[in-house]
């Protein structure tokens, strides 16, 4: 009898796992398909930049249809978000759980200041990542009027064909605020850009990063 308890015991709890792991099926699946189309175009730009150029006819069209795709997985992410709130790890997976920051981050001002708190509790609870939340607090502040506190905000200079790092607040401790959320330090983050990190190289060239950011950006360090 010892033995039959223990195994229907068991069964249950087989049972009832595998419904907790397959509850969100259908929205891991949905994500995981948002977020082959929300990398779809934008895996192409390095290669038809290179073979068009940055003002082509190819790339206004290759940024049409990144724009056509963002908003699609926005209406499908808005809904999902209303209806489960941020859904962690543990119930979609890594990747359909970063796919909810990617497309918010890909969206309009409205869009991210709306869900920015909903990821601040999200990071609190456990089902959202730190060094995420930080890219999405940069892109905030800087659409807000203020600086960004971690240097994930890169921007191409037409004028110097390069690029700089958008309005950064105390440039000295950048690395320490990167390093508490899990971000690599600056140096090697702006590699990827040809940009080499001098903090107080930086301070020096701020000025002329606020007037290139204003540019792009009327709101741009108006709160400083």
């Amino acid at each position: 009898m010892k033995a039959i308890l223990l195994l229907t015991g068991l069964l249950v709890f087989t049972n009832c796992s595998f419904a907790r792991d397959t509850a969100y099926l259908s929205v891991t699946q949905q994500l995981l398909k948002i977020d082959e189309l929300d990398q779809r175009y934008r895996n192409q730009i390095n290669g038809i930049e290179t073979k068009y150029g940055r003002n082509s006819n190819e790339m206004q069209t290759l940024y049409k249809q990144m724009q056509l795709a963002d908003s699609a997985n926005q209406l499908q992410v808005v809904a999902i978000l209303d209806t489960y709130g941020w859904l962690g790890v543990k119930e979609i997976g890594e990747q359909a759980n970063t796919t909810l920051f990617m497309v918010i981050q890909h969206a309009g001002k409205a869009m991210q200041e709306k869900y920015l708190p909903i990821m601040r509790a999200a990071v609190k609870n456990g089902k959202a990542k730190a060094r995420s939340l930080a890219l999405l607090e940069d892109r905030v502040a800087i659409q807000q009027g203020r600086m960004q506190n971690y240097g994930s905000q890169v921007f191409f200079n037409s004028g110097t064909n390069q690029y700089f790092v958008l309005p950064l607040d105390d440039p000295d401790n950048v690395d320490e605020r990167r390093a508490a959320v899990g971000l690599q330090p600056l140096a090697g983050y702006l590699s990827a850009w040809n940009l080499k990190w001098d903090a107080a190289q930086y301070k020096k060239d701020l000025p002329l990063f606020i007037a290139e950011c204003k540019k792009i950006i009327p709101a741009c360090c108006s709160k400083y």
